[in-house]
């Protein structure tokens, strides 16, 4: 049935977000089923209007038999905005009260989950390096999108996103200048390789795969808020898994762990930022 640009994109209902999901599964294996209604639906119609998308049929359609269409609809159903030392009194916190107090063996070892393009581990790099760390540390980010991920390995961006960038690198409290670590050619610019050297950039489903090792920090920030309740469950379970004892998990500033029955085995070190430690024992003292 023929559908007006209008109407698909006002009566996408609960069967037509289940056969996106069902279809996205069955061609790619990655599983939306637990995302929050809302938000996907939301994403959904953006991606079917900026495609001029006039029939749901013919979207099912590409999505099966086109590799760059379904690659391009989840990269606009997963991205989340991001940008260097985002809230930067997370990171102040980060650098000042958790960096020094964590005690590793050989590497100190990093989780960047749902990594996106890569803005906050560039940020955890150059937070290393004023440290004295970054060669000290092993860094996993992970993503579900591929063509994020590869963007994250290239650590190259727009120079609009700078000034941004810069401002909160200088409210966060860097040394040096952010200008210091990028090189600019035209209307972009290109990270240092040196702070991603320790950096290894893989492909990770959090709604379905397993644990990937265990951590002295888990970053996952702005991510939770786009996952149901059962879904937010199994992945802090996967948190608390990969945490070493007496080791830190850094979220969102607009999510909590209050009601998780996995947050359990875990401490609120702050709750301005958002800040959580796993005891050694694995209980909450």
């Amino acid at each position: 049935m023929f559908r007006s640009q209008n109407s698909a994109m006002e009566d996408i209902g609960i069967k037509d977000i289940k056969k996106v999901i069902e279809t996205v599964y069955e061609v790619r294996g990655i599983d939306f089923s637990n995302y929050a209604f809302s938000s996907f639906r939301r994403r959904i119609k953006r991606f079917m209007e900026l495609n001029k998308v006039r029939d749901f049929n013919d979207f099912i359609r590409n999505i099966r038999e086109s590799e760059e269409y379904v690659d391009n609809l989840i990269k606009e159903i997963t991205v989340n905005v991001t940008e260097m030392f985002r809230d930067p009194t997370f990171w102040t916190f980060l650098n000042n009260n958790i960096i020094p107090k964590i005690k590793f063996e050989n590497k100190l070892r990093i989780w960047h989950a749902a990594c996106s393009t890569g803005e906050e581990v560039y940020s955890m790099a150059i937070l290393l390096k004023e440290a004295g760390l970054l060669k000290s540390a092993s860094i996993v980010a992970t993503d579900i999108n591929n063509n994020v991920l590869n963007v994250a390995r290239k650590g190259s961006y727009p120079i609009r996103n700078q000034e941004l960038n810069s401002k909160n690198y200088e409210l966060f409290g860097g040394r040096r200048s952010l200008a210091d670590y990028y090189m600019q050619t035209g209307t972009r610019v290109q990270f240092d390789k040196e702070l991603i050297g320790n950096v290894d950039f893989l492909c990770h489903d959090l709604a379905l795969d397993n644990p990937i090792g265990t951590f002295d920090l888990i970053i996952c920030r702005n991510v939770l808020i786009y996952f149901n309740f059962e879904l937010q469950e199994k992945v802090v379970q996967t948190f608390v898994q990969s945490m070493a004892p007496n080791s830190y998990l850094g979220i969102g500033s607009k999510e909590s762990l209050s009601w998780c029955k996995a947050a359990r085995a875990l401490e609120e070190v702050s709750y301005e930022e958002k800040v959580y430690k796993k005891s050694a024992s694995g209980e909450r003292p």
